[in-house]
């Protein structure tokens, strides 16, 4: 007598969402913002959210997306995100010399710190150069923008003029 189920695959084959999936980048949202549009019936809102990723190893980025609700918001945000990845080329938890970038009206100093001497940064930079992977690093924000968008910017700028050349 034959057996007529259908076959199954075995279940170290079968795929189980959010269970044993190990993620390449860690995220953080860094701003989540209600944004409304006047239609000729009222008000349309919407959801703005940006957010930074990275994988602690040298690789950061930060994505910006609308949508009609905060997780639409967040998951294209990562998806812009991880078109926008650089590298950064780390020097013993560190970057190798000083960098300052400008973003719209963010201005940023980056300043290389001896081993053991930790994160000092205020705002978006500490979760950029956080995910990036840098340990020791001291920054400060120069200008008076409050817009944790264009820090977080400033912060990529400031990271794409490390010079890979300068690393030994």
């Amino acid at each position: 007598m034959m057996n007529n189920k259908p076959k199954s695959k075995p279940s170290s084959f079968r795929r189980r969402p959010g269970k044993d999936e190990k993620k390449e980048f860690e995220q953080k949202t860094l701003d989540l913002r209600r944004v409304t549009r006047v239609v000729a019936g009222g008000k349309r809102f919407s959801f703005r959210a940006t957010v930074v990723i990275g994988d602690k190893k040298g690789k950061v980025g930060v994505g910006v997306a609308k949508g009609h609700d905060v997780t639409a918001a967040v998951e294209k945000a990562v998806r812009d995100a991880k078109k926008n990845l650089i590298v950064v080329p780390l020097f013993k938890g560190s970057i190798p010399h000083q960098v300052e970038a400008k973003y719209g009206t963010a201005k940023i100093v980056l300043k290389m710190t001896p081993l053991g001497h930790g994160l000092i940064a205020g705002s978006a930079v500490r979760v950029v150069c956080g995910l990036a992977g840098i340990e020791n690093i001291s920054a400060k924000i120069l200008s008076t923008s409050k817009n944790k968008l264009n820090i977080a910017r400033a912060a990529i700028e400031a990271l794409k003029k490390v010079k890979k050349h300068a690393v030994k």
